[in-house]
C-alpha cells in the first residue's frame, strides 16, 4: 500500500469513526432519566410524575427515576434542576411555584438563584383548580359558617401551607387579603406535609390541590368548602367557586415538565412527542381520574404561552402578598 492510499484509507476509517460516534451520542435516552421532584411525597407533582413515569418507561424504552428534593417551597428541587448537565438526563417536574421563586427572592433583597428562562418548558399535564378544605374536626359544613368564624375569631384558626410565598400559600393570602380575615400560618416544606398538619388538627385550614386532597376527601376525613376555578370542578361539583361567593379569585395548581436551558433541541423534541404519548395513555388518564382530576396536556407552544401568561399572576400574587 502505498502512502497515498494509506492516508486516503486512514481518513475514511477516521471519517467513519466519527459519523459512528456522532450517531452513538444521538440517541436518546440510552440510559435510566431522573425526574426531580421538588415536593416530599403526597404533592401535587409527586402523584403527578409517579404514574406519568410509569406509562413513559415503555415509551423511552428506559427506567424513569423520581428523586425526590424537596425544601423551601419547591426551590431546592428547582435550583438542583436549573444547574444539572443540560443532557436530558436530569429533568424537573414542577407547579406553579415554579413561576414566583425569582419574585420572592427580589421582595427579600436577596441574589436571584434562578429565573424561569432557566428552564425549557416541554408539557403540561394537568391544571388543577386548587380547593379550600378543612378537617373532620370543624363544624362547618359551608363556606359561610368558615368565614362567619374566622371574621369573628382574628388569627385564632391555622392554615398549613407548603412553604412561604409556595403554591398553597398565595391562593390562601389572595383570600385573607379580599375577605379581610386573618389567620395564623403554618408553613410546612411541601403539599404532603401541610395536608398531614391539616389532618392531625394542627392546622383547621388549607388551600390544596384537589388530586393531592382527594383520597381524604372520598375518605370524609377532609371537607372541602370552596373552589378558585373559573367554574365548578367536575370531580367536586357540588362545592361553590370563589367567584361564586363574591371574591375575583381564581388559581389553578398545574403540573408540568421542564428541562434546563441548554438541553438539544433534538432531545426536546423526543420529550414532547413522548409526552404527548404518555398523556393520551388510557393508564395516566384513569390515573388522574383516580386523583379527582382531568387530563390538561399542552404541548410545548402553547404551555410556554400558559407559562408565560400564569408567571405574571404568580409574580403578581407574591407583591401583593409582600414579606411575610
Amino acid at each position: 500500500m502505498d502512502r497515498r492510499s494509506f492516508v486516503v484509507g486512514s481518513t475514511a476509517a477516521a471519517a467513519a469513526l466519527a459519523t459512528g460516534t456522532a450517531a452513538a451520542q444521538e440517541v436518546y435516552p440510552s440510559r435510566a432519566v431522573t425526574f426531580i421532584n421538588p415536593f416530599p411525597p403526597g404533592g401535587a407533582a409527586d402523584v403527578v410524575a409517579r404514574p406519568l413515569a410509569s406509562v413513559l418507561e415503555p415509551i423511552l424504552k428506559q427506567p424513569m427515576v423520581i428523586e425526590t428534593k424537596a425544601g423551601a417551597a419547591g426551590q431546592v428541587g428547582a435550583q438542583f434542576a436549573a444547574a444539572a448537565k443540560p443532557d436530558g438526563y436530569t429533568l424537573l417536574v414542577h407547579i406553579v411555584s415554579i413561576s414566583g421563586f425569582a419574585e420572592v427572592d427580589r421582595l427579600y433583597g436577596r441574589p436571584v438563584k434562578f429565573t424561569n428562562d432557566d428552564f425549557i418548558p416541554i408539557a403540561r399535564f394537568i391544571a388543577d383548580p386548587c380547593v379550600l378544605i378543612t378537617n373532620e374536626q370543624q363544624p362547618y359544613k359551608t363556606f359561610k359558617e368558615f368565614l362567619d368564624d374566622v371574621k369573628k375569631r382574628p388569627n385564632d384558626l391555622v392554615f398549613s401551607s407548603s412553604g412561604l410565598h409556595g403554591a398553597l400559600h398565595l391562593p390562601m393570602a389572595l383570600f385573607m387579603h379580599a375577605a379581610g380575615v386573618q389567620m395564623k400560618h403554618l408553613p410546612t416544606n411541601g403539599g404532603g406535609p401541610a395536608l398531614t398538619a391539616l389532618l392531625g388538627n394542627n392546622a383547621q385550614m388549607l388551600v390544596s390541590s384537589i388530586a393531592a386532597a382527594n383520597a381524604q376527601r372520598k375518605a370524609g376525613k377532609v371537607r372541602a368548602l370552596a373552589c378558585f376555578g373559573d367554574k365548578r370542578a367536575p370531580a367536586i361539583p357540588d362545592v361553590p367557586t370563589m367567584k361564586e361567593l363574591g371574591y375575583d379569585i381564581e388559581y389553578y395548581l398545574w403540573v408540568g415538565m421542564f428541562a434546563p436551558k441548554g438541553t438539544p433541541n433534538s432531545i426536546i423534541t423526543t420529550m414532547r412527542d413522548a409526552s404527548r404519548k404518555a398523556a393520551a395513555d388510557p393508564k395516566f388518564a384513569e390515573a388522574m381520574t383516580n386523583l379527582g382530576q382531568d387530563v390538561a396536556y399542552l404541548d410545548q407552544p402553547e404551555f410556554k404561552a400558559f407559562w408565560d401568561a400564569d408567571a405574571k399572576r404568580v409574580q403578581e400574587a407574591v407583591r401583593l402578598v409582600g414579606k411575610v
